[in-house]
C-alpha cells in the first residue's frame, strides 16, 4: 500500500478555508463555520453555526464477537486462525456498511430492503465465519457453544445508544467483557466501571462535568444552506459530536499518593510521526491481516510495525525514540482535518475507500510518560507486553471500555469522552490515553487482548492479585483551526464518533532501560 503523504496545515491555509461541511449519513448535511484566520485576531468571532438538514443517520450494529465469554480463553494452538476469522468478520461488517451506504435511499423508501440486501447476506457470512471459529477451537479444546447467536446484526439510528431504536427492535452490540477492575481511579479518580467492567470515568470524568457541556457547545438550529465538501464520506461526524470546551465544568479529580506509593515518572521522546508512518493494520488485534484496522494509524517508536511484525522483527526494528533502548511501538487512529483536501490514501483501503477522508494532521506534540501507582511500588513490564486501551467499536458496543479523553490546552481539567472539543482561539486539541496499570503477572497478551491487564480501582489499587506496572500516559496535541472541522479515523460503521478513540502499545524496552523506568518511578524521580 502506498505511504500516505503528510500535509501540514498552515496559518495561510486557515485564512483560505473558512468553512467545512460534515456529511451526515442519511443524506443530511451540516454546514459549519469552522475557523477564521489565526492572523485575523477576531476575538468577537461568533460561535460556530450549524444546520442539521436531515437527522436520519444510521449504522450497522453487530455483537462484537471478539469480546464474548466463549472466546475469553482461546487455546494458543487455535489463536492465529481465530484472529484471522475475527478480522474477516470486521471486513464483512465494513463491506455491508458500504452496501448500506450505497443503498440508503432505497432502504429509507423500503425498510425491508435492508434485510434482503444487507442484513441477511451479512448474517450468512457471519454464521459461516463463526462456525469456522468454533471448529478451529474444537480441534484442540472444548468447542464453544452459542457463537451462532452472534450472527444477526441490525440497523439503528446513528444517534441512539446500543439497544435503543434500531430496525426490528435492534439489539445493541455486546460490550467488552473481561471483568477488569474499575477505571483508572489511581491517577485521576475516575468512577469505577459498571458490573465490574472497565470503568468509563477515565480522567475523573463525572456525569455532571461531561453532560454539563454537551448541549452548550454548538448553537445548532442556525439557518443556512448545507454545503458539500470535506465531510467524512457520508458516515459522520455530526454537529452533536462537538462541544465548546468552555461550557464543560471541571471534572478531573486525583487520588493522593499514599505512603508506599510511587511518585516518579519516566518520559520517553519518540517524536510526532513527522516521517509519516501510517498503515491500516493492527498487529495486536489482527496479526497477519493487511488492513485489519480498516482505518489509518499514526505510529511513533518502532518503525517495523505492520500486520506481519513479530516479536523478533520488532526487537530488530529501528525506532524513532531518542533513547534507542526504547523500541516500543505506540499507535493510535490518525486525526484528519475536514477541509476538502484529499490525502494520498483517498482511494486506498483504510483510507477513502472506508470513509476515512481529509487531511491527516501531524501532532504538534506527543508526550509518552510512564507513571507510578498511588498505593504501591511498580514492577517491570514484561517485554512484548501488549496493551489496548479504549474501544474502536465503542459506538456500537457501548462505553464499557471507552477510555480516551478529549480536551484543549488550558482546559485539561475538563475532559470529554464522547464529544470532540471545540477549543477557543489559541488553544490546541488534546487527546489523552491512560493505559491499564495492573498486570496479571504472567501473560504478555490474552485472547481478547484485555484480561491480562486491568485498571486500578477508584482508590488506585490493583485487584485480584494483579501487580502494579508503570502506567503509560499518552498525550497527543494538535495545532488545528478552532471549530468542529476534524475527526478521527474509525471503522465505517462507527461513524467517526470520538468515543471510539483508542491507543495501542507493545513494550519493546530493553531490560536495562525498563529497570531504569522502574527505579525512577519507585524512587520518586523525574527521568528521561
Amino acid at each position: 500500500m502506498p505511504r500516505t503523504s503528510r500535509k501540514r496545515s498552515t496559518l495561510a491555509n486557515r485564512a483560505i478555508v473558512a468553512t467545512a461541511a460534515l456529511l451526515l449519513g442519511g443524506g443530511g448535511l451540516v454546514a459549519v463555520n469552522v475557523y477564521a484566520s489565526a492572523g485575523e485576531g477576531d476575538a468577537n468571532r461568533s460561535a460556530p453555526r450549524t444546520q442539521n438538514v436531515r437527522q436520519s443517520m444510521s449504522t450497522i450494529d453487530c455483537p462484537d464477537v471478539a469480546t464474548q465469554d466463549q472466546l475469553a480463553n482461546v487455546p494458543e494452538a487455535a489463536r492465529s486462525e481465530v484472529d484471522r476469522n475475527l478480522a474477516l468478520i470486521d471486513s464483512q461488517i465494513t463491506e455491508a456498511y458500504k452496501r448500506f451506504a450505497d443503498e440508503k435511499a432505497q432502504i429509507e423508501r423500503d425498510p425491508g430492503f435492508a434485510d434482503n440486501a444487507v442484513l441477511n447476506p451479512l448474517k450468512d457470512k457471519r454464521t459461516a465465519t463463526l462456525e469456522r471459529i468454533a471448529l478451529s477451537i474444537g480441534r484442540v479444546a472444548e468447542r464453544p457453544q452459542g457463537l451462532e447467536g452472534l450472527a444477526p446484526c441490525t440497523l439503528r439510528a446513528g444517534g441512539t445508544a446500543p439497544g435503543q431504536g434500531g430496525q426490528n427492535g435492534g439489539q445493541g452490540g455486546q460490550g467488552q467483557n473481561g471483568g477488569q477492575p474499575g477505571q483508572d481511579g489511581g491517577q485521576d479518580g475516575g468512577r469505577p466501571g459498571q458490573d465490574g467492567g472497565q470503568g468509563d470515568g477515565q480522567n475523573g470524568e463525572q456525569d455532571g462535568g461531561q453532560d454539563g457541556g454537551q448541549d452548550g457547545g454548538q448553537d445548532g438550529g442556525q439557518d443556512g444552506d448545507g454545503q458539500t465538501g470535506g465531510g467524512q464520506a457520508g458516515n459522520g461526524p455530526e454537529a452533536s459530536d462537538f462541544v465548546d470546551i468552555t461550557t464543560v465544568r471541571p471534572n478531573v479529580q486525583k487520588v493522593r499518593t499514599a505512603r508506599g506509593g510511587s511518585k516518579g515518572t519516566f518520559t520517553t521522546d519518540c517524536g510526532v510521526n513527522a516521517a509519516g508512518k501510517f498503515n491500516s493494520d493492527n498487529v495486536i488485534v489482527a496479526p497477519g491481516v493487511s488492513n485489519g484496522a480498516h482505518h489509518m494509524h499514526d505510529y511513533v517508536g518502532n518503525q517495523a510495525n505492520d500486520a506481519f511484525a513479530t516479536d523478533d522483527s520488532l526487537a530488530a526494528g529501528a525506532t524513532s525514540c531518542r533513547n534507542q533502548g526504547d523500541k516500543s511501538t505506540y499507535y493510535w487512529p490518525v486525526l484528519r482535518l475536514q477541509n476538502g483536501q484529499d490525502e494520498d490514501d483517498a482511494n486506498v483501503d483504510g483510507g477513502g475507500k472506508e470513509g476515512n477522508v481529509g487531511e491527516i494532521q501531524t501532532p504538534s506534540q506527543v508526550t509518552l510518560t510512564f507513571a507510578g501507582s498511588p498505593k504501591s511500588k511498580v514492577t517491570a513490564m514484561p517485554r512484548f507486553l501488549r496493551i489496548i486501551t479504549g474501544d474502536a467499536k465503542a459506538f456500537t458496543n457501548g462505553d464499557a471500555n471507552a477510555n480516551a479523553s478529549w480536551s484543549c490546552t488550558g482546559f485539561e481539567n475538563r475532559q470529554l469522552k464522547d464529544k470532540y472539543p471545540i477549543c477557543p482561539e489559541g488553544s490546541q486539541v488534546v487527546r489523552t490515553f491512560k493505559f491499564q496499570s495492573c498486570w496479571d503477572g504472567q501473560n504478555a497478551d490474552s485472547a481478547n487482548h484485555r484480561t491480562h491487564v486491568a485498571f486500578a480501582d477508584r482508590n488506585g489499587r490493583c485487584q485480584n492479585g494483579f501487580k502494579a506496572i508503570p502506567q503509560l500516559q499518552q498525550r497527543v496535541v494538535y495545532d488545528i483551526p478552532p471549530g468542529p472541522g476534524f475527526a478521527l479515523d474509525s471503522f465505517p460503521e462507527q461513524l467517526h464518533k470520538p468515543i471510539t478513540d483508542h491507543g495501542d502499545f507493545i513494550n519493546v524496552f530493553d531490560d536495562n532501560l525498563m529497570k531504569k523506568v522502574v527505579s525512577c518511578v519507585n524512587g520518586g524521580r523525574t527521568c528521561r
